[in-house]
């Protein structure tokens, strides 16, 4: 039994915190009993073992022994699920952190759905790509919101009984498409960006709720509200009303922080239940000791004109994505980072990142040690809980701080001017590192995890160095003593 199946057994733990899914539907724990979460949750492998009699040169798995209305239904079946399993992954992190009586004591089942669902995205990509091939439909990649869709459409030289634009196909043989298939694409939507919509919105209208709840309860309680000395006598005039607290503060580091571990990641795309780890790169600085004279020797960066200055303990690692993600390639992350998936298969050698047990445990023993860095480290902190084994339960018992150098860049940095691109300013890595020094102004954020963590620390040491001379930052009126960071049980 592999660790995916045996995850399971926290069903009834879960059941007991967590109801219903972040859609507010209830959930059924005992369809998710069901999902074979090691093999693969997707219908393409029922699908194929039903056409194979008839395409035997097909491999197994593959999506061409399909026939037009099997690639349909498969592709229709795996967005259902997708829909239905997220909705449960997103509201487990949720769920844990509220869990004060510590009913659920793992979290490895949430990591365990996110693993299937990586996997059944792979699966959607393929049939959409095979969908594509065949000319049953085209495909275009849509934002959307909060989230990006995939955009069925019907090609050119087909024409459709029910809608011109996306509706059941009558494919003309002689356009060099399947003969006389007929797809309905009406009931073949991604509805990832309208469902990321309605569910910020209902959050944000419970947070209203809650707010109006807590305001009212505050005028019923005459004394809480107007006693001399309490909290809201004290509250200069106006300031609730005035700018909302930048919820990144947490991030911040205090005046006595000192050695830290920067760590940047690459990943397949945003989505940390639907896409792959596949390069992170980590280095260690001091921010005010001396560095070691013991530090352990550098790999070396990319670019040979970064230097390591006070940076120790340099390591770099990449993984790879399973075939079908190898398979489906991903132009835009090849272009950005230069990593191409298509050579990251199993034939590379290199193992997934939520496949490598020993890269997760390796990882985390890191991570605990000291605060770990990032440029906005909510980003890297999502991927770990739903990919590092142990990392949400040390998170949660407050063995884990986090540091986040983008609000240092949003609040600290008088070079952050606001515009019309960025209304906060630019804070994007490659902004403040130009800013403090740390990337020249003819060179570009490399976005390789080594290299990106290595400008972001060596910029976090001179904004540092300047605020603590200008008595700013951390040395300022609002600044914290300790290390500072976001870290679970400290107020």
């Amino acid at each position: 039994m592999g660790w995916q199946d045996e995850a399971k057994n926290d069903i009834e733990q879960w059941k007991l915190v967590m109801p219903k899914d972040a859609d507010n539907n209830p959930i059924d724990w005992d369809w998710v009993r069901g999902l074979d979460l090691a093999g693969g949750i997707g219908s393409l492998a029922s699908a194929v073992t039903t056409a194979e009699a008839s395409h035997p040169q097909s491999a197994p798995g593959d999506p061409a022994a399909l026939t037009p209305q099997q690639l349909h239904d498969a592709l229709k079946a795996d967005y259902a699920t997708r829909e239905r399993l997220e909705a449960i992954i997103a509201q487990c992190n949720t769920a844990f952190m509220m869990d004060f009586d510590r009913l659920v004591d793992s979290y490895r089942l949430p990591r365990a759905l996110a693993y299937a669902n990586r996997r059944l995205n792979d699966e959607i990509s393929l049939l959409i790509d095979e969908g594509q091939a065949r000319g049953l439909w085209n495909v275009t990649y849509k934002r959307q919101g909060k989230g990006t869709a995939a955009v069925l459409s019907a090609p050119r030289g087909a024409a459709s009984r029910a809608n011109p634009d996306q509706g059941t196909l009558d494919v003309d043989s002689d356009a060099g498409l399947d003969a006389l298939a007929s797809v309905n694409l009406d009931d073949l939507k991604d509805r990832t960006a309208q469902i990321l919509v309605a569910r910020a919105e209902r959050r944000k209208t419970e947070r209203r709720q809650r707010h109006d709840t807590e305001n009212l309860v505050a005028r019923a309680n005459l004394s809480g509200a107007t006693a001399p000395g309490s909290e809201r006598s004290r509250q200069p005039a106006g300031e609730a009303d005035g700018p909302k607290a930048d919820w990144r503060s947490v991030y911040l580091p205090g005046r006595d922080i000192d050695t830290v571990m920067g760590i940047d990641i690459e990943t397949s795309g945003t989505d940390p239940a639907r896409v792959y780890i596949i390069d992170v790169g980590f280095e260690y600085m001091n921010m005010a000791s001396p560095k070691p004279a013991n530090a352990p020797a550098s790999c070396g960066y990319e670019q040979s004109d970064y230097e390591p200055g006070d940076a120790y303990g340099q390591s770099r690692l990449s993984f790879g994505v399973p075939e079908a993600n190898a398979r489906h390639g991903n132009p835009f992350i090849l272009d950005l980072t230069g990593i191409d998936v298509r050579e990251r298969g199993p034939r590379s050698g290199l193992k997934p990142f939520d496949e490598w047990a020993e890269a997760q445990s390796g990882l985390l023993q890191r991570l605990v040690r000291q605060p770990y860095v990032a440029h906005n480290a909510a980003f890297e902190h999502g991927f770990f809980m739903l990919n590092v084994a142990g990392y949400a339960e040390a998170y949660r018992a407050g063995n884990i701080t986090i540091v986040d150098t983008m609000p240092m860049s949003r609040q600290w940095d008088s070079g952050s001017k606001s515009s019309a691109a960025h209304p906060f300013g630019d804070n994007t890595l490659d902004a403040y590192a130009k800013r403090q020094g740390a990337l020249a102004p003819s060179q570009s954020e490399r976005h390789l995890g080594l290299e990106d963590a290595h400008i972001m620390l060596v910029a976090m040491k001179h904004h540092l160095h300047t605020l603590r001379e200008e008595g700013r930052g951390p040395w300022g009126p609002s600044g914290q003593p300790g290390v500072g960071g976001k870290r679970c049980g400290r107020r």
